[in-house]
């Protein structure tokens, strides 16, 4: 059964976060902490001011882990297909190009939550996937 976590709960960690515009357009793109470990292609559960959605890891021309699309499942995000949540985000808060984010580490390596600066959110966290399911899983994505 899934838990209701607050952003300011003890077990959340949380990283503020650049958010910065690709190149020289007005498409956003988050800046994700090394320290978190995330590699080119990892797909997460992203939460943006509590909405469920889903992201694929990318490296920018540092090397630097970034988020630029944000989709409403797997696929699309995989695909960098539909709707830019991410894009809608910045467009529909208080966070603009150039200024930063908090970044809460809801389940590590699976569950993530973008928040504008000072609001808090309530995750629901599943919990990492069973071993099981994400071996089939990446399995059937190669």
């Amino acid at each position: 059964m899934p838990d209701r976590v607050p952003s300011d709960h003890e077990t959340v960690e949380t990283h503020r976060v650049p958010v910065e515009p690709v190149g020289r357009t007005d498409r956003p793109r988050v800046v994700l902490p090394d320290e978190l470990g995330f590699d080119d292609g990892d797909t997460v559960r992203l939460a943006l001011d509590g909405d469920r959605y889903h992201a694929v890891v990318e490296t920018n021309l540092d090397g630097e882990p970034v988020i630029s699309h944000v989709a409403d499942n797997r696929r699309l995000a995989r695909e960098r297909d539909g709707t830019n949540r991410l894009a809608e985000w910045v467009a529909d808060s208080d966070v603009s190009l150039d200024g930063s984010a908090h970044l809460d580490v809801v389940t590590d390596g699976t569950e993530y939550g973008l928040r504008t600066p000072g609001k808090r959110v309530v995750y629901t966290a599943t919990g990492g996937p069973d071993s099981s399911l994400s071996d089939i899983a990446r399995n059937l994505d190669n």
